[in-house]
């Protein structure tokens, strides 16, 4: 199984690296078409998750939406196996940046900055266009149990030099701190739910659910900057990156700090709701986001 993985793997790439982006994109359309039209996977979790987010919505447009999602996950999949052959050139040509200089000012602060993101758009084409143009990136991510998949797959996903710090690791902290140190930016995915005791009560599109305090945790001690980043295909066929202000946290911190982790954290799962309003159609719907906490 290793090697048959391994193998399609490089075929994968070799082929990424000659077919125009359009139709790497296309190529994973299968997956969409399979996922949704054929076998209907998770399809009643994601029409339940956008009429928790959008009530007052006709079935008709939630399945549309619902559907576009999860052709969305085919496409990137489609490209997923063209990072190893992103070049400066390309990024160029394909990649639109909004917001750079939000990134220049926290990073003129010296001290690392957080990234604040989640599942929407092609997320590792973006992290890996940022690296490709300069940008020292660490990911907060989670690992694969069977090491030789868990090699290959992050060896493919950080091939344009973005760097991944796994989320429940021994060294997590210091390997967070360490990457503060060197200036650099610091990713926390945080729209997927997370009950105790790594979690805390948040509200998302008005229901209640839980959400990492990761981020909150590190931001209250260490008073580096929240930058919230965000991808989406544009109408003009290219990837776009958004990376807006850095968030006024002062309104979330009081005196005792427990609350303001839940203050800030809320105040994160905001500024997330927010972004997905901007493109339902490119998130994540999949996931069960509103589990019982």
């Amino acid at each position: 199984m290793r090697l048959l993985v391994s193998f399609l793997a490089k075929i994968g790439i070799f082929f990424s690296s000659i077919l125009p982006r359009k139709i790497q994109r296309l190529s994973g359309s299968w997956i969409g078409f399979l996922w949704w039209d054929v076998f209907g996977f998770r399809k009643k979790i994601v029409l339940s998750n956008l009429h928790i987010a959008y009530p007052e919505w006709t079935d008709q447009q939630r399945k549309k939406i619902g559907r576009e999602s999860v052709y969305q996950l085919g496409y990137n999949f489609g490209e997923f196996f063209f990072i190893p052959n992103m070049s400066r050139q390309w990024v160029d040509q394909n990649v639109v940046f909004e917001g750079l200089e939000n990134y220049e000012k926290a990073k003129a602060l010296g001290k690392g900055f957080f990234y604040l993101t989640l599942h929407l758009g092609n997320g590792d084409l973006a992290a890996n266009a940022l690296s490709v143009i300069g940008q020292d990136i660490s990911i907060i991510t989670k690992r694969f149990k069977t090491q030789w998949f868990n090699d290959l797959w992050f060896s493919i996903r950080g091939a344009g030099g973005v760097k991944y710090i796994d989320a429940h690791g021994p060294t997590n902290a210091f390997d967070i701190l360490k990457a503060l140190k060197r200036n650099s930016g610091l990713v926390f995915v945080l729209d997927q739910y997370m009950g105790k005791p790594f979690g805390v009560a948040t509200t998302f599109f008005g229901k209640r659910t839980g959400t990492a305090y990761g981020l909150a945790l590190f931001a209250q001690k260490t008073k580096a900057p929240v930058l919230p980043i965000y991808t989406y295909e544009g109408n003009d066929g290219k990837v776009h990156v958004v990376i807006e202000p850095a968030m006024d946290l002062s309104p979330s911190i009081v005196e005792d700090k427990d609350q303001s982790i839940v203050n800030l954290t809320q105040s994160f799962t905001d500024k997330l709701e927010e972004i997905v309003r901007k493109h339902p159609e490119q998130w994540m719907w999949v996931h069960r986001r509103w589990k019982d906490f």
